[in-house]
């Protein structure tokens, strides 16, 4: 399998004995086992975790009020890792004050998508678009093993897809969900996409309402401006009866048939089983719509990697 390098967005990589702080954004903890056994998969990578108590703040469906939330990140000082619970809904919140972001990694996806796209805004590098802690323990060996890789400063595989379109991207990379970032346009907190390379993934939404969504896009000019556009899983949404007939890929190839870049679908990034990859937001990544394949690192004319095991 070909593995790209290193590249100059990594912050330092973790190293065993490093603290993570463990930070609830989002919805309340509903399910603390799954919350221990992500923590066990940190700790066999020999990483402290803090606090040592695991919170069961609920405020409403909140794991907190906002003030408290918001206080997670700052609970263990310049710790080089914060990762975040669980997604659900809440981390927009905390950004409607003014953020001070520290150094280090900040892991997460789904609702945290709110997060890592203000960091990005914000350019302060080191968000990861991973597993969050209740969902890593049921993450197959070989997504385990890439967030585990990626933090700790190792080449990362290629990830294959199916090509839509064809050329090649060269950009930065984020990567989001869809619903999440849509109520962040007209902010400051969504990054400028000029010249991004960019996956979207999300859960639970007819075609239609992907449909709504691609259009704001499109009408605020923001998928126009992109170098190239991968689509990961689009868990539950491919109901035909809720959108008179049009599938979930009808929507997707329609909505961004004009776009004239690279577009690589099937990408096992976000919801779902089978994998959700770790990917850096802010690397510089390579789209390569020829052979249907995402590179972190990478340069253009690389041999694709392998299918990812499903």
């Amino acid at each position: 399998m070909h593995h790209t390098e290193r590249s100059e967005w990594l912050l330092s990589p973790l190293q065993r004995g490093d603290e993570v702080a463990v930070v609830a954004t989002s919805s309340a903890l509903d399910n603390t086992d799954n919350l221990l056994r992500g923590i066990s998969i940190l700790d066999s990578w020999g990483l402290r975790i803090r606090p040592d108590v695991i919170s069961q703040r609920r405020w409403g469906y909140l794991a907190g009020r906002d003030d408290e939330r918001r206080s997670d990140f700052q609970a263990v000082p310049n710790a080089p890792l914060l990762a975040c619970a669980r997604g659900g809904w809440g981390a927009a919140r905390l950004l409607e004050r003014p953020f001070v972001w520290q150094q280090g990694w900040l892991l997460g996806f789904s609702d945290v998508t709110a997060l890592l796209c203000a960091r990005m805004a914000a350019g302060v590098s080191g968000g990861v678009h991973g597993p969050l802690i209740t969902t890593l323990a049921d993450e197959p060996e070989w997504s385990q093993r890439r967030l585990h890789d990626l933090l700790f400063g190792h080449p990362l595989p290629d990830l294959q897809g199916v090509s839509w379109r064809g050329g090649v991207a060269v950009g930065p990379l984020l990567t989001l969900n869809l619903t999440v970032a849509s109520h962040l346009i007209g902010t400051p907190f969504l990054p400028d996409l000029s010249g991004v390379v960019l996956v979207i993934e999300d859960i639970g939404e007819a075609p239609y309402r992907i449909d709504r969504m691609l259009t704001q896009w499109r009408l605020a000019g923001l998928l126009q401006s992109l170098a190239g556009l991968g689509f990961g899983r689009f868990l539950g949404c491919d109901h035909e009866s809720d959108s008179g007939g049009f599938s979930l890929e009808e929507v997707l190839r329609e909505r961004t048939a004009d776009l004239e870049i690279p577009v690589v679908a099937n990408l096992l990034v976000g919801h779902g089983p089978g994998g959700n990859a770790a990917l850096p937001v802010g690397a510089i990544a390579t789209l390569d719509g020829d052979q249907g394949v995402l590179s972190v690192g990478a340069n253009p004319g690389v041999q694709p990697a392998p299918q990812q095991p499903q």
